[in-house]
């Protein structure tokens, strides 16, 4: 993720934003996509390009922005019948990195008769990205002795909020107006620019994770030009907005989509675990109940001394908040990067038997800036630091350990302080000539099912279609059930009959 030109813009720096250049950037019906093959790594057989978009839309004749947008040709002979559009989700997931790492898990259906386009959403990977570090070597040192996860007791709650309390303010200084042109809103309007750009009349999309709130917005704020759209793994829009309320009345983003998700997912992992055994669960203790005990009592350990897993110190925070990120995906996917549930069960089961060594990894960076200056903008949490420590306490009671992982990771927002001009909080129903289809699987971890069924409920004819099975989206925890129903709604606008349900290919720890 390359920093792109900068222009100073009152007194901050906005990355690859670029001055306007002989007025504006013209309609969004006037530019043309000049597509060519990608160099980056993980890119073969794809095609890039980049799309100039107004930084601010009320202002498009000031300065500009370049999105990085990347495709991959219909594999099928013949003509494509269309574009489809893909959001991966985050709020922050680079289209251009994480289409080409998925794209196998899409249907072979539409993989042969749909081109798939993808792109980095302002503020993201290479399209105007917000930066707070000179380079990934500074931000991780700026977070070096920050806890994981969820900071324990109150020198590291003293810790963590006093660190992303500079942070914020650090990511104002260096990021200028970009903060306030990020938003879900922001993103839509770029979508139906390039939606103009590949000379479609309509939007085909799929969105998964935030990307189904993306495409929600999109849908209202553009009824009209939508087209089939399928929303997977859902977050609720009146959760992320707060019912448009900006007072966010003692929660947080993370706990109205739902903690219990999270809850009740570790239960069926613990459970299902215990009872496949040892031999297939290597953390299993012979049945669930026995399983469950072990878990808690490795919480018990991690609370009073990290344990090492190849060299790195895993703490309490870390351990928690590792588990609720690998839950994510069912089935390893190493292409993908998702060494699945055997991997947690491993993982978990080293930590209990005390550890291992290993050279420890390097410290890293993850670019979490990009992710929170839409979410930090665009969605309502308390202003009060101190808040997230009677909410946490309150989120553990409630739906167990993972809950504070939830919590904590919104707390950034206190001191954020940045919040987006253009927002969109419904409504939700307008009409379109096209029904959506929205997929939610039984057991996810991230995007509860009531999600998906909220989403339903709330959009103008939508078809919610259930997963029985583990992990956030059916994309990402593979079902053929589901494959066809997407296949068949892309291709002939043809949804699956009300009530539907759907298996998984794969089942947790065969």
């Amino acid at each position: 993720m390359a920093l792109g030109v900068a222009l100073t813009v009152m007194g901050g720096e906005i990355g690859a934003v670029a001055a306007p250049t002989g007025g504006d950037v013209g309609p969004a019906g006037s530019y043309r996509v000049r597509w060519a093959p990608c160099t980056g790594a993980g890119q073969s057989g794809f095609e890039c390009a980049s799309v100039p978009a107004p930084l601010d839309y009320a202002h498009p004749g000031a300065a500009t922005i370049d999105l990085a947008v990347i495709r991959h040709r219909a594999q099928g002979a013949g003509r494509a019948l269309g574009t489809v559009f893909f959001n991966p989700g985050g709020p922050g997931g680079p289209g251009t990195q994480d289409l080409p790492a998925w794209y196998s898990l899409f249907p072979a259906g539409v993989r042969e008769r749909f081109d798939l386009v993808s792109w980095d959403p302002r503020g993201v990977g290479e399209s105007a990205p917000v930066r707070c570090f000179d380079d990934d070597a500074h931000g991780a040192a700026f977070f070096a002795g920050t806890p994981v996860g969820v900071p324990v007791g109150g020198r590291e709650q003293n810790r963590w909020i006093t660190t992303y309390e500079k942070f914020g303010a650090l990511c104002r200084q260096r990021n200028g107006a970009l903060l306030k042109h990020v938003s879900t809103a922001d993103s839509a309007r770029d979508l139906d620019r390039l939606r103009a750009a590949v000379g479609r009349a309509r939007t085909h999309y799929w969105g998964v994770s935030y990307g189904t709130l993306l495409g929600a917005t999109y849908r209202n704020m553009f009824p009209d030009r939508t087209g089939r759209m399928i929303l997977d793994g859902n977050v609720s829009p009146t959760a992320w907005t707060n019912n448009g309320d900006d007072r966010a009345r003692g929660t947080t983003t993370g706990l109205r989509i739902g903690a219990d998700g999270a809850q009740a997912t570790l239960r069926a992992f613990l459970d299902l675990c215990g009872t496949a055994g040892p031999a297939k669960c290597p953390f299993s203790a012979g049945n669930p109940e026995a399983t469950r005990k072990k878990f808690t009592s490795l919480l018990t350990r991690l609370k009073k001394a990290p344990i090492p897993y190849q060299g790195t110190p895993i703490t309490y925070g870390a351990a928690v908040s590792s588990v609720a990120g690998l839950l994510d995906v069912m089935p390893a996917q190493p292409a993908a990067g998702f060494p699945g549930w055997s991997f947690l069960a491993g993982f978990l089961q080293t930590l209990a038997r005390g550890g291992s060594d290993g050279p420890g990894s390097p410290a890293g960076y993850d670019l979490r800036e990009q992710g929170y200056a839409i979410e930090c903008g665009d969605s309502p949490n308390p202003d009060d630091p101190r808040a997230f420590i009677p909410i946490g306490n309150r989120a553990q009671r409630r739906y167990g350990p993972l809950a504070p992982t939830i919590s904590w990771a919104d707390e950034p927002c206190a001191g954020w302080k940045a919040t987006a001009t253009d927002r969109y909080t419904g409504p939700w129903n307008r009409p379109t000539g096209t029904p959506a289809l929205v997929i939610g699987n039984t057991f996810d971890p991230s995007t509860p099912h009531h999600n998906s069924v909220t989403m339903a409920r709330l959009l103008d004819r939508a078809r919610l279609l259930t997963v029985n099975g583990y992990g956030h989206t059916a994309l990402l925890n593979p079902s053929t059930c589901a494959g066809r129903a997407e296949t068949a709604y892309l291709i002939n606008a043809t949804l699956p009959p009300p009530g539907t349900t759907c298996t998984q290919d794969s089942k947790p720890f065969p």
